[in-house]
């Protein structure tokens, strides 16, 4: 039968139909929108599993550089491995396989994590090597996934990881110039692994110097059996730190190592009386004040004897010295008597003058107040003069020395590029003739062949320095066989720019020290490795060569 159209009732049924089907999809889709409309304006549905899952920030930070341009540290991208719980199938097998990769992982506590399916992100492990990433991609195990982040990378490795200090895991400084970055610098919030915008942040450090003082440190503590060793080289015109070490080393990739006792930072964190290198205080004060000349003459034929307690030389001369001679030879009951003469109240004011009873402060951290002695009396006046009874921290110490060598200018540590104050801008501690004799004296104790620092000359750079070997008091007594064995060293001599310290923890007697376990047979060659290792490295060139070079000059 045909309708009045002329179309069949089987084809107006299938009509029908099409219209209905039609009808319902577009209620169905109506019905959609309305309710995505709704909950846009409630702010339910996908937000909730935004708001859920924790924004994971990390920190994007400046790189670090040399003063040359050097680089110590920067930020990779490197993937960090999470886990979403409600897209784990099987609990146990995602916790052996992951197991299996990072064995310190605690499994009973991975189950627990992974069981929450309220949680829909919690992550695993940060900063993955590639190796380790493409192990974890292989297994194929549903709810692990990566996320880009920022991790800090020291190329150098350990080199210089004590100042470099370390970062968190979302990479915020926590130590040394890391920390300072952060306080000063500022670092950057970033979502994924996004480069710092900020310019590199430059250092004073030379990372060639860093590293012949880390090496001939490392050489040292081997060939003398020493349980530790330190060193530092400043220049002694602006403070910069140039390079500083401390043994055992720390890498600064693992920021913990440095919580280690056995790894703590010598030069800022620890004090130490290192001996006979503070005569060149105490003969600096007696020269300054006025108290005494170059050819003053001291007595030293008998120790001295103050109260129960008695003063004497490790080698009496037998006879009595000079100011120039208590200095090359070393003699405590010579510097005990110039002491005394000053004071215990001017001696003090001295040293606290020069900086040296105030704690150090650099861009890595402050360093250890000084062990003042509980009274500061006659006794205690006479072994201050050299170096017992007054502990400091080496680099408070190396910026205190680098004062009177400098022409007399104070100055203060520091790890950054600076440049330095124009010397009107430095205030004055001792006068220009004292620091030029001073540095005289310096140099004498290596060139003369009875100086206790003779086995530190370098020939061609005019080094100059001063021995110190201080027995370490063990259990309230000093013990004979314990030392810090220690060198005090500036070249070149005839217009000082650069001061070097090295400081052996407990030294050994070996054949190459003749037995003994003094700094002259063992600290002194140490900072001759590192100076003729060093020197070329600093600009400054070798006597010879620069005779050499004022005659061309001349002749032109």
């Amino acid at each position: 039968m045909r309708s009045a159209n002329g179309h069949t009732a089987a084809q107006v049924s299938s009509e029908n139909r099409t219209v209905a089907v039609l009808l319902c999809v577009a209620l169905a889709f109506s019905a959609l929108a309305l309710q995505l409309v709704w909950l846009g304006f409630k702010g339910q549905a996908s937000a909730r599993i935004s708001m859920n899952e924790p924004i994971a920030r990390a920190f994007a930070r400046p790189d670090i550089v040399d003063r040359n341009g050097r680089l110590l540290a920067t930020d990779l991208d490197t993937p960090s491995l999470y886990a979403d719980p409600a897209l784990i199938i099987d609990i146990d097998e995602a916790t052996e396989q992951l197991a299996e990769i990072f064995p310190d992982i605690d499994q009973a506590q991975m189950r627990l994590t992974l069981a929450d399916k309220s949680r829909r992100f919690i992550w695993i492990r940060r900063g993955l090597s590639p190796r380790v990433a493409q192990r974890v991609h292989d297994l194929g195990l549903p709810g692990l996934a990566f996320r880009r982040e920022p991790r800090r990378t020291y190329p150098m490795g350990h080199l210089a990881g004590h100042l470099l200090g370390g970062v968190s895991v979302d990479n915020r400084g926590i130590a040394g110039l890391e920390k300072f970055i952060d306080e000063t610098k500022g670092v950057e919030a970033v979502l994924g692994s996004k480069p710092s915008s900020k310019v590199p942040v430059r250092l004073s450090l030379d990372l060639g110097v860093q590293h012949g003082l880390e090496d001939e440190l490392t050489a040292a503590v081997a060939r003398y059996a020493a349980q530790g060793a330190a060193g530092i080289v400043m220049d002694a015109q602006t403070g910069e730190i140039i390079a500083a070490a401390s043994l055992p080393a720390v890498d600064p990739a693992w920021p913990k190592q440095a919580q280690d006792p056995t790894r703590l930072d010598k030069n800022a964190t620890g004090v130490y009386e290192l001996g006979s290198i503070f005569k060149l205080f105490t003969i600096a004060q007696a020269l300054d004040q006025g108290a005494a000349r170059l050819d003053t003459v001291y007595d030293v034929r008998a120790p001295l004897r103050i109260g129960r307690h008695q003063i004497r030389d490790p080698h009496p001369a037998g006879r009595p010295l000079t100011l120039r001679e208590v200095f090359v030879l070393s003699s405590n009951v010579g510097a005990a008597q110039m002491a005394l003469k000053a004071g215990a109240r001017s001696q003090q004011a001295f040293l606290s003058r020069i900086g040296l009873l105030k704690p150090a402060r650099t861009e890595a951290g402050p360093t250890a107040k000084a062990s003042l002695p509980a009274r500061w009396g006659e006794i205690e006046t006479a072994t201050i003069s050299f170096g017992h009874g007054l502990a400091v921290s080496p680099l408070r110490f190396v910026s205190a020395a680098a004062s009177l060598l400098n022409g007399g200018f104070a100055v203060e540590p520091t790890l950054l590029l600076t440049g330095g104050r124009a010397p009107d801008q430095r205030s004055r501690v001792i006068s220009g003739e004292t620091s030029a004799a001073l540095a005289a004296l310096m140099r004498r104790n290596v060139t003369a062949p009875y100086g206790t620092g003779r086995r530190a000359d370098v020939s061609g750079f005019e080094v100059g320095g001063k021995t110190g070997t201080a027995e370490i008091a063990i259990g309230g007594q000093y013990r004979e066989d314990a030392v810090i064995s220690s060198f005090l060293a500036m070249f070149p001599a005839s217009g000082p720019k650069y001061v070097v310290l090295v400081m052996l923890h407990r030294p050994q007697a070996s054949i190459e020290s003749g037995g003994q376990i003094t700094a002259g047979l063992n600290a002194a060659p140490t900072v001759a490795r590192v100076i003729a290792r060093i020197a070329p490295l600093t600009g400054v060139s070798p006597a010879s060569v620069q005779t050499q070079f004022d005659a061309f000059r001349s002749a032109k």
